[in-house]
């Protein structure tokens, strides 16, 4: 889950993205200074104004903690909601280890990818030239929002799925010695571990 905040553009409002990946029919419900977002069958989104009086936020993106979830459900339930949060707060940015790589049928410059994230195995649409099975990467999962905003979202790539993204060190905005391709790691990384700290 994450938490938008932005004073200067906004101001004093957390826009707070559930689900960023939904994109149904939305339905708008507001009591006091929440907003609820709902889609077909669940709570999406919602924004809560005079956020600074409720939850203690940094300007810009704030992947949400146990205590923020906490936070905005007193927010909800101050307004009058009975609804409370059922949030994941598994990290989005993972140790991923590449463990198989075939050619796209139906591309030339991209790979289909095996790649085990910890407690599942995703299959991901590659087209960096140095990804290769047995490589430690950086892998944003689905849900995961990327430094320049971009949402990533299960998706087809001529024809085929993709659950996620193998990351190059300018995609996560880090330094990096790697200025091409895909952020190889180390192999004393923990696969699943969540990659930023």
């Amino acid at each position: 889950m994450n938490i938008i905040y932005n004073v200067k553009g906004l101001g004093d409002v957390a826009i707070v993205q559930i689900d960023p990946t939904y994109e149904g029919k939305v339905t708008v419900t507001k009591k006091g200074d929440v907003v609820l977002l709902h889609g077909e069958s669940k709570l999406v989104g919602l924004n809560i104004f005079n956020a600074s009086e409720y939850v203690t936020l940094e300007e810009g993106v704030n992947e949400a903690t146990e205590a923020d979830g906490e936070a905005i459900d007193r927010a909800m339930e101050r307004a009058g909601f009975d609804e409370r949060l059922q949030i994941d707060l598994s990290p989005k940015f993972v140790v991923g280890y590449v463990e198989e790589k075939e050619k796209h049928p139906d591309a030339d410059k991209l790979n289909v990818c095996r790649v085990n994230v910890g407690g599942e195995t995703l299959q991901i649409v590659c087209g960096a030239a140095n990804v290769d099975a047995g490589q430690k990467v950086v892998v944003a999962k689905v849900g995961a929002v990327m430094p320049s905003g971009l949402v990533i979202k299960d998706a087809k790539l001529r024809g085929v799925p993709s659950s996620g993204m193998i990351c190059s060190a300018k995609e996560l905005a880090i330094e990096s010695e790697q200025k091409e391709g895909i952020l190889v790691l180390e192999e004393d990384r923990t696969v699943g571990e969540a990659f930023f700290e």
